[in-house]
């Protein structure tokens, strides 16, 4: 270049970084959101990767807690047509920052043509000469070289000498020692680094992976005419802890309001004694940082933390932004909420449903940004008192600045928190809280129910791109949703529907009474009839026909299998018959491998032929693989690709095979 071409700042710029990196995968709208891992698992990045002429080259991707100065490195290895792939570890939970870089090897380019030559019966004396002034070069400018690298170096500069005989540099230049040396700190031709820093969230492993279940603390007692404490619950946790669970989710605790209170089954109309629903926060007694008296205690919500932690259990509260027309802050900061024309604040609706008893915060004008703050106050105050999981009540209906801020916010504080999004809404929508922060989100799951509706909903949420960010909680019911698939199915619907949400995501939830197979509807509606939102309730936790011993295998299922640990690694094979759905969970190696059958009639028996995956284990057709039935705990071999299955939904209506390897 001459010197006027160098004053171009482009040239400046650009001019030397002749390896092209494209195509980089996560890198989420352009790095905008960060991607998501959890911290036993391996951070995998893709890219192209590659330059002009025929040079060899390498790559690595540098990684490094957001802040820090220092880069660690990871080497990045070709696997198909210009595409390279590397794997991070990372040590902690919290934002880290990522980058690749590529560049020509030159040693290894110079190693791979001076063989070529002698190959040929060519004369290399030149290239010997330029190979061992490659090799001073490493010694004198490498700054990658450690220093038992540097010593190694100047060791063998010292052997060889200064004019060193053409078969002693021979010998020591293409020598598989020094090829692995400079493989390590040799010169990096034209090292190109990616433009962009890209930013992956490290997070703890209840992230991604656990079993939620959601009770109402007011109906424990077991008396409807007795309001539940959380002592009450105490008594409850060894039943939720038989269960399998992680995670034990109530909704709202906080003070209920009493104007515009709603009766049994969402009435206009109640009763002096009904307690009204938990998501009309606040009341005389306080707001969102407060505790319903009958509930009991900060002392008693504190032995109800460290009870549950005893039974392997965390806490998770609701954070519904919402306020009774009684909450403290109307009167405190009017300026936080709408008020109509007529000296009235409009209640919350959703047409044609109303929500007679909340009204809703404005976040902007006068609001902003103290609600901002008071909001975040809000979560940091219950982390305070134990709890760092919250299920978010609707926030899609809240700004999209706000969830991105304060998620931020609370985890630059508090790195181990968790975020559920409640957002059954549209999908981008969905997809777009989940990069705004949301650690796992609600999905569509709840209303999946053919074979080619899971099918494509499950190979968009583990094959998309959505995979990086978007981790599904595939909830089977809850308060406000009693799906119709499990009004009119029976037992047996109810175990297909546990079975799948917990096989086929890494996370899921019940809502208790799942366990009975509760069903009864508000009529022409996908609500319970005799609803807890708004009465409390007394359950019969023996009475016949309930599922809690499928509950307890498939959480035990989970819990030994890693495979079922995150939502990747599944695979949809085939089954002759489209009432059957049949799906893998695996490890990437091999090393945990099973398989899953599910009627999806929950009324009539089914059976087909179906594929044993031999080819996954490089088997041909007719090979014989071990197998173990998960439910039965039988051992046997399946001889050749083609089976043969038979379901009755009256009996069970799922099946569970561990592929162990080929049969000797």
């Amino acid at each position: 270049m001459t010197a006027r071409n160098v004053q171009d700042p482009w040239l400046k710029r650009h001019a030397l970084d002749r390896i092209a990196i494209e195509g980089v995968d996560p890198e989420i709208d352009g790095g905008r959101f960060p991607a998501k891992i959890t911290l036993p698992e391996s951070f995998v990045v893709e890219a192209d990767i590659f330059s002009d002429g025929h040079d060899p080259l390498d790559a690595a991707l540098l990684y490094r807690p957001q802040g820090a100065r220092r880069w660690q490195q990871t080497p990045m290895r070709l696997f198909d047509n210009d595409r390279w792939r590397g794997r991070i570890r990372f040590e902690a939970v919290g934002p880290h920052e990522f980058t690749l870089v590529g560049w020509r090897d030159l040693f290894a380019g110079w190693r791979r043509d001076t063989g070529r030559k002698r190959e040929a019966g060519q004369s290399v004396a030149v290239d010997l000469a330029e190979g061992h002034d490659l090799l001073r070069r490493t010694h004198d400018e490498s700054d990658r070289a450690t220093a038992a690298d540097k010593t190694r170096l100047r060791a063998l500069l010292a052997e060889l000498g200064e004019t060193p005989a053409e078969g002693d540099l021979l010998a020591v230049l293409m020598s598989d020692e020094l090829a692995a040396l400079m493989a390590r700190c040799g010169l990096r031709g034209h090292p190109t680094t990616y433009e962009k820093v890209l930013i992956v969230e490290v997070e703890r492993v209840r992230a991604a992976f656990g079993a939620w279940y959601e009770l109402m603390p007011r109906s424990q007692s077991g008396d409807p005419a007795r309001h539940g404490t959380f002592d009450d619950v105490i008594e409850r946790l060894p039943y939720v802890q038989s269960l399998g669970f992680d995670v034990l989710y109530f909704p709202p605790i906080h003070p209920i309001g009493r104007k515009n209170r709603k009766g049994r089954n969402n009435s206009l109309t109640p009763a002096p004694d009904d307690p009204g629903s938990p998501y009309a926060i606040g009341a005389a007694e306080g707001g969102h940082d407060a505790i319903h008296p009958e509930l009991g205690s900060f002392k008693d919500f504190h032995r109800l933390v460290t009870a549950a932690k005893r039974h392997g259990l965390e806490i998770a509260l609701d954070f519904a932004i919402q306020c009774a027309p009684d909450h403290p802050w109307i009167k405190q900061h009017p300026e936080w909420f709408d008020w109509r024309p007529d000296g009235t604040i409009k209640y919350a609706e959703n047409p044609p449903k109303k929500y007679e008893d909340i009204v809703n915060v404005h976040f902007y004008g006068g609001a902003f940004p103290e609600l901002w703050y008071a909001l975040r106050d809000v979560v940091l105050f219950w982390i305070g008192h134990g709890v760092s999981i919250f299920r978010v009540d609707n926030p899609h209906t809240k700004p999209l600045p706000f969830w991105e801020w304060m998620i931020a916010d609370v985890r630059r504080q508090h790195p181990e928190a968790i975020f559920l999004s409640e957002a059954f809404t549209r999908p981008k929508m969905m997809k777009r809280l989940a990069k705004a922060g949301f650690t796992q989100s609600y999905s569509y799951f709840t209303w999946r129910n053919t074979k080619r509706e899971l099918t494509e909903y499950l190979t968009e949420l583990t094959r998309e791109e959505c995979r990086h960010y978007m981790r599904p909680n595939f909830f089977a019911n809850t308060p406000d949703i009693n799906p119709r698939y499990l009004q009119t199915s029976g037992r047996p619907g109810f175990q297909t529907r546990l079975f799948l949400a917990a096989t086929l995501g890494a996370s899921y939830g019940l809502y208790n009474g799942f366990e009975l197979c509760e069903a009864e509807p508000m009529p022409g509606k996908e609500e319970y009839l005799n609803s807890e939102k708004y009465e409390i309730r007394a359950w019969d936790w023996e009475q016949p026909g309930h599922i809690r011993a499928d509950i307890a295998f498939v959480n035990a299922l989970r819990q030994a299998n890693p495979a079922l640990q995150r939502l990747t690694g599944l695979e949809f094979y085939n089954v002759w018959n489209d009432s059957i759905l049949y799906y893998g969970k695996r490890t990437d190696d091999l090393s945990n491998f099973l398989l899953f059958a599910v009627n999806l009639d929950p009324v009539n028996p089914q059976a087909g032929h179906f594929e044993v995956p031999l080819w996954e284990f490089g088997l041909p057709d007719e090979a014989s693989i071990a197998v173990e039935d998960l439910v039965t705990g039988e051992r046997f071999a399946w001889n050749g690709k083609i089976q043969h299955m038979h379901i009755d939904p009256q009996q069970r209506p799922y099946m569970a095979w561990r592929l162990i390897g080929a049969a000797r």
